[in-house]
């Protein structure tokens, strides 16, 4: 099967229409956010369904269509290990954290962000929690966000045959539109219908693809024919057995679900914590289905592809054989998925990147009386610088979609999740302890990529959690009054 995309006016007319259905979505949007807690959190009143969806599509982003096909592909079955980190992740994040935290916002005076919790629940009057929360959003948003765009570059590149630059400018444009128009229902609403055309498209690419080389019963002969060790959980594709740092590597991800910021948002977004249960079930539904597809994909398109994805492009896998296999209208609604994947996850994390600037810092350092409107172009206009640095980060066609979400996932999931799970169930936990497990956490990340080698090759998240947590458990029983 040939791994050249060739253009089709089909494509094109079905990209239009998608574009087209999300910007009247954030049309709708603009006349119903009056207000700052309108445009983070949808004045707290999103269905079940929307939550659960809307909290799965801006976790997965273009990674899971292409960076986790990508993946598969180069890896065979090791890939095994970063599924079974993800789901075990997503699981404990609804069932431990999603209904307390939602409670526990609510009850700190209504808070909209995670800087705000923090700062309320340990009542911090001197800032630096909520500035210390703030710096990192902003850090690790902006690479997190370059991921989506690089991921988007690819697709209007590999459809459309425009210039890798101009690719990037074209997806991130669309991203800026409609979450600087809607703020968070708009993203919210979208989140849902991308949601579920991104399972679709995964769902059917993945059956399409097993048809191609015969079923499932005969990608395991497949895989060996090309290489054996792809078949082996417990090897890499050169026949090295996997490491002890390896596996927790890959497990590891898991980690990280507790400490992200636009996926918590929609935790403190659903109507009440009641519905958690009924979200929870049709989220982890979602999730298993995406993420067994992704990996499918992956390993399908190495027996079905004649000539092999290399480096970078195997992130394409997913696109070539969705555009080989399909008729093109078919293939232009599969190949929206991975912009829905994109824009479903670069919007909120803009947003919640938005809000720190406009509710952590400017109101709470610079205007303390700002009004409601104010604060609300300040987070539109956020959006805008915010956009603009993340398109610069992404200007490298050679960048690996996976490597910038790994990196920013880590950051994220040390600095803020252990402090929100103990913020939840230890009532001990202190102000010092909670500042001293954020900057530990976010710091350790940053300093763990810069090294390699031994220990170093270990995934940045995991010593990331371990000294955050130690972190807040140490200084909070030292600082902790009577």
């Amino acid at each position: 099967m040939n791994t050249m995309i060739e253009f089709s006016p089909l494509i094109t007319a079905t990209f239009a229409i998608y574009l087209v259905v999300v910007l009247l979505i954030g049309a709708v949007a603009w006349w119903r956010t009056k207000n700052l807690k309108d445009y983070i959190l949808g004045g707290r009143r999103l269905g079940r369904w929307v939550t659960a969806l809307s909290a799965q599509a801006s976790d997965m982003s273009g990674w899971l269509l292409m960076g986790l096909p990508g993946y598969a592909y180069l890896a065979g079955l090791e890939s095994v290990w970063l599924l079974a980190g993800l789901l075990v992740g997503t699981y404990l994040n609804w069932r431990f954290v999603a209904a307390r935290l939602r409670r526990a916002t609510e009850r700190c005076d209504d808070a909209i962000t995670l800087p705000e919790y923090f700062q309320r629940r340990f009542d911090d009057r001197s800032g630096i929690l909520r500035m210390l929360c703030a710096l990192f959003i902003l850090i690790f948003f902006t690479f997190y966000t370059s991921s989506g765009l690089v991921a988007g570059g690819k697709l209007f590149e590999a459809v459309f045959g425009l210039p890798y630059g101009w690719a990037v400018a074209v997806g991130g444009a669309a991203v800026i539109a409609y979450t600087f128009v809607g703020g968070f229902l708009a993203v919210s609403w979208t989140d849902l219908f991308q949601g579920l055309l991104m399972f679709f498209a995964l769902s059917l690419v993945a059956v399409i693809a097993l048809g191609e080389i015969g079923g499932l019963g005969a990608l395991g002969p497949g895989l060996e024919a090309v290489n054996p060790f792809l078949l082996d959980p417990f090897t890499d594709s050169s026949g090295e057995v996997l490491s002890v740092i390896a596996v927790i590597s890959l497990l590891g991800w898991g980690l990280g679900y507790v400490g992200q910021p636009h996926i918590l948002a929609r935790f403190m977004a659903i109507r009440s914590a009641e519905e958690i249960a009924a979200s929870r079930m049709i989220a982890m539904s979602w999730v298993s289905v995406a993420l067994f597809a992704g990996m499918l994909i992956g390993l399908a398109g190495i027996v079905a592809l004649d000539t092999p994805l290399v480096g970078a492009d195997s992130e394409k896998v997913f696109m070539v054989l969705a555009a080989g296999l399909l008729h093109p209208v078919v293939a232009g609604i599969c190949l929206a998925g991975i912009l829905a994947a994109v824009m479903s996850t670069a919007d909120s994390q803009l947003l919640v990147a938005s809000s720190a600037v406009a509710e952590d810092l400017y109101k709470g350092r610079l205007r303390p009386d700002a009004s409601e409107k104010e604060l609300l172009w300040v987070g539109r206009v956020a959006v805008l610088v915010i956009a603009a640095i993340a398109l610069w980060l992404a200007r490298n066609p050679d960048s690996k979609v996976l490597e910038l979400v790994a990196y920013a996932w880590a950051g994220f999931g040390a600095a803020f999740g252990p402090a929100v799970v103990l913020s939840l169930y230890w009532q001990g936990m202190t102000r010092q302890g909670a500042i001293a497990g954020i900057l530990l956490g976010g710091v350790t990340v940053i300093v763990w990529k810069q090294l390699s080698g031994g220990i170093f090759d270990l995934y940045e998240i995991v010593p990331g959690v371990l000294i955050s947590v130690l972190a807040i458990v140490a200084v909070s029983r030292l600082t902790r009054r009577p």
